[in-house]
């Protein structure tokens, strides 16, 4: 128990922290190979500090509310996962703050929104399955859902689960929201949509949305590193390896992909999951 509080503490003080370095490494990354020297790496920090500093101007006094919803179900997403939960109900938790980002873009009078929200939502019928069967792979691995009970298994849940975890690193590009599958919103404005879900929110509202994401990227790289840790101390620091590496080769793609269509994201969305994560489901099954 003792753990487990500790873990929800250190995840509600260092996350926004740990991802907005990530942001801002990010940043700093993809200028230099874009051949620029970029921001600095504490950027997003001042950015948001910045957002919070301006005039508290509200769209739509519904949307506040949303985002905050957004903003809370990623928070206690993020306790739950490293508080040792079920990782099947934090990622219910998660899908159901997505909804509320979109409710939120929805409710506006900006096409670019609207257009935003119906891709947002196109995005999550395209990641959905690989976050199902990755969830199913963890359980079959080691005979729980429960985050507690992964991180003490006698070996580390991607020697029985690799496809799995190609499939969930292939549909994290989507969740990240970068190129080629950034359809309902970029890190950068120069696009159709100009910002997509977040064109009409407010100063503040949008450094609560940033705050969000920043909790979000961190509880994505927790589940990525959850495939590396097994009750070898050891593998912590693997885990954390894997994490760094996954996220520069989504900073990667991010910088050497064009956009592509919706259809296009859905055929290699659900190619990808059902060749590789199916194929180990396949083999597990059969194991087992």
């Amino acid at each position: 128990m003792e753990y487990r509080i500790l873990g929800i503490v250190a995840f509600l003080v260092f996350a926004p922290i740990i991802g907005g370095l990530l942001s801002g490494l990010d940043r700093k990354i993809s200028a230099r190979m874009q051949g620029r020297i970029g921001p600095s790496i504490l950027q997003p920090f001042y950015d948001v500090r910045k957002l919070l500093s301006k005039q508290f101007i509200i769209v739509n006094p519904a949307q506040i509310f949303l985002v905050i919803s957004f903003f809370a179900t990623v928070v206690v997403t993020g306790v739950m996962f490293f508080g040792g939960s079920d990782i099947l109900l934090c990622f219910f938790l998660l899908s159901t703050g997505a909804t509320f980002l979109i409710f939120a873009a929805c409710i506006t009078n900006s096409p670019y929104s609207n257009l935003g929200a119906s891709r947002e939502l196109l995005q999550m019928m395209c990641y959905e399955p690989a976050v199902l069967l990755a969830c199913i792979g963890f359980y079959l691995a080691t005979g729980s859902f429960n985050v507690s009970d992964i991180i003490q298994a006698d070996l580390p849940a991607i020697i029985k689960t690799p496809g799995f975890f190609v499939a969930f690193v292939f549909i994290l590009t989507i969740k990240l929201r970068k190129s080629p599958f950034d359809l309902s919103t970029s890190h950068h404005p120069h696009q159709e949509l100009v910002k997509g879900i977040t064109t009409d929110m407010g100063a503040k509202t949008l450094a609560i949305y940033e705050i969000a994401e920043w909790y979000e990227h961190v509880f994505l790289m927790g589940f990525v590193g959850l495939f590396f840790i097994c009750k070898n101390p050891w593998s912590y620091l693997f885990a954390v390896i894997a994490v760094l590496a996954t996220y520069f080769l989504e900073i990667l793609i991010d910088n050497t992909s064009a956009r592509v269509k919706w259809l296009t994201m859905f055929k290699l969305a659900w190619g990808v999951t059902l060749l590789v994560a199916g194929v180990n489901l396949i083999i597990l099954m059969v194991l087992a």
